[in-house]
């Protein structure tokens, strides 16, 4: 099984560079220009859709696909570019999904991409590497090619800008600066993604280093969006929330990403873990329980162990860490889960008390690589607030909807 490293950035931003930087470091790289071309060759069905659609205006003389006569149609007209794109895209996918499949085991595949403009195409990949430039570079860049300045500057405009861009990027290479700072850049990467390829290879999970409580990122909700995409993009369209410290805002907490993927039972939860483990986060054997703690006192049920059973998956990707729980939807956990964030997220002192005893903790088990031995040792600090986590809910009305 290979991993699908999408290279994505706004035109003139230098995706070619990165994706040949990375094909010289043994990527096998789809080219998503030359596929486009290909799928409306002469002959093809995605010309004749095309030439159906916008009329014979754009076939040349020679049967072949009129490129400026298009380009002249579908970048003055957004709703013109969405059908051309609903007509080449599914094509384009289907070559590099062949690809993909064909690839050696363990291999990087990577996809140049321009157009990748939404979390849920990007979530078809195990990581997406963005790269930019400024707009003068890019314009200059342009023009070199054979642009006029203003031709080039209205390509440039009608894409998305670099900051919503950088929000579906995992990574970003920045390549104002010319080859050789973004071949560094791209060499730094290289280990990342040679390692997630042999972890997907092989069902394995990242090696992570001991608790260490870092200041708050506000990266991470983008961070987990990403995540949460790929989640839903392997397993269907189905209810994830990010959960624990990194869902705070402003709140200091381990450089985990903590999610909760909703299921209907713990069968469906084993169904998924191929599908899981594919996209990356593989099953974590041996996490099959979280420890009760009351949620309605009213409901006795809702001490019953087997109600708190749960599955973990966790990060095949060096560069980032993430816990995905799969928990049953209403089961106690599932409910204590969202309670709990949302607690810390109103409470101004329970922020302050946990925060002090996860960085007591954190110091104490820093050795622990498992963790464990430093999520056993909260249970006694969250078993002592589970009183004033259920007045707080009660007070105010909460609920996990």
């Amino acid at each position: 099984m290979a991993i699908t490293v999408a290279v994505t950035g706004g035109i003139g931003a230098g995706k070619s560079t990165v994706s040949g930087f990375l094909a010289e470091r043994g990527a096998i790289v789809v080219d998503s220009d030359r596929m486009a071309r290909e799928v409306v060759a002469i002959g093809t069905p995605g010309l004749a859709a095309v030439a159906e659609h916008f009329g014979p205006a754009v076939i040349a003389a020679d049967g072949s696909l009129d490129r400026a006569a298009l380009a002249g149609i579908v970048f003055a007209d957004p709703a013109a570019r969405r059908v051309l794109e609903s007509i080449t895209h599914p094509l384009v996918r289907a070559g590099a999904d062949a690809a993909r499949r064909s690839a050696p085991p363990g291999s990087v595949v990577v996809n140049d991409i321009p157009l990748l403009t939404t979390a849920e195409a990007a979530g078809r990949f195990h990581l997406v590497i963005g790269v930019g430039a400024p707009e003068s570079v890019r314009v200059g860049r342009l023009i070199g090619r054979g642009l006029g300045e203003q031709d080039a500057r209205s390509r440039i405009a009608v894409q998305i800008d670099d900051e919503a861009r950088r929000l579906i990027c995992d990574v970003w290479v920045d390549n104002a600066g010319g080859r050789a700072p973004a071949e560094r850049q791209v060499e730094e990467l290289w280990p990342r993604l040679v390692g997630y390829a042999a972890n997907v290879e092989h069902g394995a999970f990242a090696v992570r280093g001991g608790p260490a409580i870092v200041p708050y990122d506000p990266g991470w909700p983008a961070t987990a969006a990403r995540v949460m995409a790929r989640v839903r993009a392997a397993v269907g369209d189905s209810r994830v929330d990010h959960i624990g410290s990194t869902a705070v805002p402003g709140f200091p907490a381990k450089d985990v990403i903590d999610l909760q993927l909703t299921v209907t039972d713990l069968g469906q939860a084993d169904g998924f873990a191929g599908l899981l483990a594919a996209a990356g986060l593989p099953l974590r054997e041996g996490f099959t329980q979280d420890t009760p703690h009351p949620v309605d006192p009213s409901d006795p049920s809702g001490a019953d162990p087997a109600r708190w059973g749960k599955r973990v998956h966790v990060n095949a990707d060096p560069g980032l860490s993430v816990n995905l729980h799969l928990r049953v939807r209403d089961w106690p956990n599932w409910v204590w889960a969202l309670r709990f964030r949302d607690w810390l997220r109103s409470d101004d002192s329970g922020r302050a008390d946990y925060l002090a005893v996860k960085e007591d903790l954190a110091a104490s088990h820093g050795e622990d690589s498992t963790v464990a031995g430093y999520a056993d040792a909260k249970e006694e600090f969250l078993a002592a607030s589970d009183a004033r986590i259920l007045a707080w809910a009660r007070a105010t009305g909460w609920t996990p909807a």
